[in-house]
């Protein structure tokens, strides 16, 4: 689920998957183009669940289930669990920018379903590499006992 990336993501699209690639440690997940979500369900529960999506018009549309219940929808902390449900809608809206409504369902954590939307941008340039070391002014002052 990308709910709420803060990093950049690229998109590589073939027949059979769309495959999603965040700069924030090198990231990948995978939505299966050519595979209802039934024929998913073997599939381990993880962080990002098993996708399947499809193609409405000009918008993909992807279901994803299979949640491992650690993961947060936000950086704020919103919790989810094993029984979450993410219909998430992209939509590029001119050249330039992507528009990505999400539905959450989630009904041990929500009382029912909620949706937002994000709107990135087209960024110049390619997926940097991402190490969470580089510049930490932290680690001084991360003293054991």
């Amino acid at each position: 689920m990308m709910a709420v990336a803060v990093y950049p993501v690229e998109f590589i699209q073939t027949t059979k998957q769309v495959t999603i690639i965040s700069e924030a440690f090198s990231e990948v997940r995978r939505v299966y183009m050519d595979q209802p979500q039934a024929a998913l369900d073997d599939v381990a529960p993880g962080y990002y669940g098993r996708s399947a999506g499809k193609w409405d018009g000009d918008t993909l549309v992807v279901d994803t289930v299979g949640f491992n219940g650690k993961a947060w929808i936000d950086a704020a902390g919103l919790p989810t669990t094993e029984s979450l449900h993410v219909i998430e809608r992209f939509r590029r809206t001119d050249l330039g920018h992507l528009e990505i409504e999400h539905t959450i369902d989630d009904p041990e954590a929500y009382t029912k379903p909620w949706n937002f939307t994000i709107r990135p941008i087209l960024l110049d340039g390619e997926l940097m590499e991402y190490i969470c070391q580089e510049n930490n002014l932290d680690v001084k002052h991360l003293v054991g006992k």
